[in-house]
């Protein structure tokens, strides 16, 4: 399964330190976790796990995604930023996925999902976004969306409006995280907006271990 032949790399990133007390071998609980954000189900994700003898309930897996606080890494300083934001639903509710990416090394940034689209919320991103990276002569890609022209020029960021091009990063992002949601509408379904968000931090976090 294509899903599958994507497990490529180490599980270093993969911090356990939530585990207590548990059944599953670590090695074993990191190969669940990679399954989970390569794309498989809850289900798929289980019976590859019962092939080495274990034997868990589709709620341990959700959970060790869950607990594992998995997120892009700090520290970074790129010469280009991809900023933009997508429509992702959670239930019945309407959210916007902010997503920065660098377009030379494909690496997440930061990602946040917010239940509203305003200035405010996206200079909050922009905020959040500084005091993870170096980005202060950084050149940021947008498109026309006054939001975020407006937030990059608040806060004293180059940007250039980009159709195509490096901008493209932040879409294949995009496009990966509505692939794995494109099954139920692009939907987050049985799920609250917290959850959702920490799969989709988690989800950054793998995306960035392959690049």
């Amino acid at each position: 399964m294509p899903e599958i032949r994507r497990l490529t790399g180490h599980s270093d990133w993969i911090d356990l330190e939530f585990v207590e007390c548990e059944q599953t071998p670590r090695r074993l609980m990191k190969l669940g976790i990679r399954l989970r954000l390569a794309g498989l189900s809850l289900s798929n994700t289980i019976s590859e796990l019962k092939r080495f003898g274990v034997q868990r309930s589709r709620k341990a897996a959700h959970d060790w995604v869950q607990k594992a606080d998995l997120q892009p890494a700090s520290g970074e300083a790129p010469n280009q930023v991809a900023l933009d934001e997508t429509v992702i639903r959670v239930n019945d509710e309407q959210f916007w996925l902010y997503a920065a990416v660098d377009p030379e090394t494909n690496h997440v940034l930061h990602i946040r999902l917010y239940p509203r689209r305003t200035n405010a919320i996206t200079e909050m991103f922009l905020v959040e976004l500084k005091g993870k990276h170096d980005v202060e002569s950084a050149e940021f890609l947008v498109d026309g969306a006054p939001w975020l022209q407006t937030a990059c020029d608040r806060h004293g960021h180059r940007f250039q409006h980009v159709t195509h091009g490096n901008r493209n990063a932040v879409e294949r992002v995009y496009w990966e995280i509505k692939r794995r949601t494109s099954s139920f509408a692009n939907t987050f379904s049985h799920a609250d907006p917290a959850t959702a968000e920490t799969w989709l931090l988690a989800h950054a976090r793998w995306h960035n271990s392959l690049n």
